[in-house]
């Protein structure tokens, strides 16, 4: 099964499997300039997956914001622990954007990032989760549904270093609408503001920055893929 591969900052294409991605076309590499980096994200496998799936709701995109601001309301959480396995680290979550904090957090809360890696490593650029080449990701996917969040991008809430922001679809995305599952934080000291209206910002690291630098600086493969995979688990604190 093919879906639309996701930017933010290094154009890549990836198959749809962590073990043929050797065989990824780059079209653009650290050679482009800060400007013209974009990023694409590796496509799950296809497979049967261990979890109860059956009990989450599947959005489609019609019901999405009706779903999500009744989510935002009865869920008002904004912080969240991620453990890895270089270390754990805290975001808070702004209360608004709405959508993008409310969807994150149902997310945490099924388990959907506990099957996900930080696949994707740009040096002193950023570092990018929410997929993985695990069968029940997958599976999670479509338990989840297809849909796109509205870009809610706010001018107050810019790219700066330690941000968590939504990574996109690339193809037939003028709206710059983000993906529902994957996102970034940014590595780079002095910021990536580039990815301005384009990407939607929707939190923060509070704590735990150190762990975020411990990843940035992983050697990767071509495809700035880590060489050994950073495993994820959330939990919301409050």
């Amino acid at each position: 099964m093919k879906i639309p591969f996701l930017i933010l900052s290094i154009v890549f294409v990836f198959t749809s499997c962590k073990e043929n991605k050797d065989n990824s076309t780059i079209q653009s590499s650290l050679e482009k300039k800060m400007t013209e980096k974009k990023v694409e994200v590796n496509i799950p496998s296809n497979g049967q997956s261990d979890r109860d799936l059956s009990k989450i709701k599947t959005i489609t995109q019609e019901e999405l914001i009706p779903f999500l601001k009744a989510y935002a309301e009865d869920n008002p959480e904004t912080i969240v622990e991620v453990i890895t396995d270089k270390g754990s680290f805290t975001v808070e979550l702004y209360a608004e954007p709405i959508l993008h904090r409310a969807n994150f957090i149902r997310l945490v809360k099924v388990g959907y990032f506990d099957t996900t890696v930080f696949h994707r490593v740009a040096n002193n650029f950023v570092i990018q989760g929410g997929n993985s080449d695990r069968m029940g990701t997958y599976d999670f996917r479509n338990a989840l549904g297809n849909f796109l969040i509205p870009n809610e991008f706010i001018s107050r809430h810019k790219h700066d270093y330690g941000t968590l922001s939504a990574a996109k679809y690339a193809e037939q995305n003028i709206s710059n609408a983000s993906s529902p599952f994957e996102f970034f934080i940014v590595t780079k000291l002095d910021g990536a503001y580039h990815l301005d209206q384009d990407h939607t910002v929707f939190g923060r690291v509070i704590k735990g920055m150190e762990v975020i630098e411990k990843i940035d600086d992983m050697e990767t493969d071509g495809s700035e893929w880590p060489l050994t995979n950073v495993g994820l688990d959330m939990k919301v604190i409050r």
